[in-house]
């Protein structure tokens, strides 16, 4: 069984009092309650501060491009179906440049758990607004306040269908633990959206700003019915639901993939001869 201490990185150098250390944490403890040891998942980042998380973690680990993280991620679970595979992602990383790339993932439904750390800014560049920075937020590139309507990821994800949705808030870590490990076990591309405080640039998603709204969705809500699990994803201002928002059981997109179906890509017989012989054609 592993332990807390078995995931041990190198030492964060996000600012104190970020959301991100409890983010850390809480993951870990995750890991350590399902028995997942370092060697058995990969995390596979981008760039920003939520791209330095598994740089502070043992586990195989590639750290891509901004806004590149789920094409690396989508390309290691096909080769590798066994593997359990992790991306993580800031707002600006994954809404932002990477946009197009989270739209289609979760359209294939490819077995990815995408835990996206969503400050409402970008904290590595220094505080220009991101894709969910609220409407009206005065920042550094932005001093008449950001005049386009902040991106509703929650909605989005509902709306094409999504295999599992949810939100979490890092000052809420045993609730944000039971998310993750949902997200884990669930069969299908899950997106895990976590409210996460940047105490340097962002003065008004505060710790207390976020207390004063969050709500754990009622445990009578029905996570199954899109129709009101739309409508739960549209709530956002004075009520902020957190939990489970949708999910569904769709077939994975691995399932569809004929010739990795039954035995990974990285287990496969290879013959080199084969290769020699179509080489051969072209000379």
């Amino acid at each position: 069984m592993p332990s807390s201490d078995d995931y041990k990185g190198r030492n964060p150098a996000w600012c104190p009092g970020c959301g991100n250390f409890s983010i850390l944490k809480t993951f870990k403890d995750a890991m350590v309650e399902l028995g997942r040891e370092p060697h058995q998942f990969t995390i596979v980042s981008g760039i920003g501060q939520a791209g330095k998380f598994p740089h502070y973690l043992k586990c195989n680990t590639f750290n891509g491009l901004h806004g590149r993280t789920l094409p690396v991620a989508t390309g290691i679970r096909l080769s590798n179906h066994d593997m359990l595979v992790i991306a993580v992602a800031g707002d600006g990383d994954c809404y932002g440049e990477g946009g197009n790339h989270l739209m289609h993932a979760m359209r294939r439904n490819i077995n990815i758990k995408l835990f996206v750390h969503d400050n409402q800014i970008y904290g590595l560049t220094k505080g220009q607004a991101s894709p969910t920075s609220m409407e009206g937020m005065v920042t550094k590139n932005q001093p008449f306040g950001v005049l386009s309507a902040e991106l509703n990821p929650m909605a989005l994800a509902v709306a094409l269908d999504c295999s599992f949705v949810a939100r979490g808030f890092a000052g809420d870590t045993e609730h944000l633990k039971g998310l993750i490990k949902e997200a884990i076990t669930h069969k299908g591309f899950a997106l895990v959206d976590i409210l996460q405080p940047c105490v340097t640039f962002n003065k008004i998603n505060t710790y207390e700003w976020y207390r004063q709204r969050v709500y754990h969705i009622e445990p009578e809500y029905n996570p199954e019915d899109r129709i009101e699990a739309f409508k739960k994803a549209l709530e956002w201002g004075d009520r902020i639901p957190i939990g489970i928002i949708y999910k569904n059981n769709r077939l994975i997109f691995e399932e569809r993939i004929l010739v990795i179906k039954d035995i990974p890509l990285v287990r496969q017989p290879f013959d080199i001869a084969k290769i020699e012989n179509t080489l051969k054609e072209f000379y």
